[in-house]
């Protein structure tokens, strides 16, 4: 989760997302956030509730829950049902917004570098690499955004946080669950981890 949590620096401008490259896309919208959380007092107070707010306008629109949730159930999605399906992306989604909240109200003056960037012409698949700086930390966090091109516009599908994909890193305890209880076992787990994370929060 600690991996997750460092993901939370993230995405969400007011500009339309299809209008902007990827990489602008990134830093705008993280930006943003950053900005936000300097200056609202409820978040800084620790308000989970507000946190989720802030998730839930600017970081939600440009993610891909439905492809972050396959790859992280891996081979065991094509085995699910359309109802599985969505209820483990609505129950990771909700994870992932509960764990992205706790990382703002923990941000603690983190700056972030913006590398070079390219891409080609046509290219529908890229990533946009960051590095976090932590106050009194010799070395960055590298935080690579994996962008995919669609309908809509351009959608995080992963997060890789110094060299480990956030989705891969669910993939063994969500199969684990899954052998030992099927997938709904591995939804009603993560239900019960989201009403545990609901129930601490302010």
């Amino acid at each position: 989760l600690m991996l997750a949590s460092v993901a939370s620096f993230l995405l969400s401008p007011n500009v339309q997302a299809q209008e902007t490259a990827p990489d602008l896309l990134v830093k705008n919208v993280t930006n943003e956030v950053l900005d936000i959380i300097r200056k609202d007092k409820d978040i800084k107070a620790g308000s989970t509730k507000r946190a989720i707010e802030l998730v839930d306008q600017k970081v939600l629109p440009h993610f891909n829950f439905s492809r972050m949730t396959a790859l992280a159930v891996g081979k065991d999605w094509r085995q699910a049902t359309p109802e599985q399906q969505k209820a483990l992306t609505e129950a990771f989604k909700e994870l992932l917004v509960r764990t992205y909240s706790n990382a703002l109200i923990a941000y603690k003056n983190e700056t972030v570098d913006y590398r070079p960037f390219k891409m080609q012409a046509g290219e529908t698949d890229v990533t946009v690499r960051t590095q976090i700086h932590q106050p009194g930390a010799k070395q960055p966090i590298t935080l690579d955004y994996s962008l995919e091109k669609t309908a809509k516009g351009w959608k995080v599908y992963d997060v890789v946080v110094a060299g480990v994909s956030l989705v891969t890193n669910y993939r063994s305890s969500f199969a684990t669950e899954i052998r030992n209880g099927g997938v709904d076992g591995l939804v009603k787990t993560l239900q019960a981890k989201n009403k545990s994370l609901e129930a601490s929060a302010k």
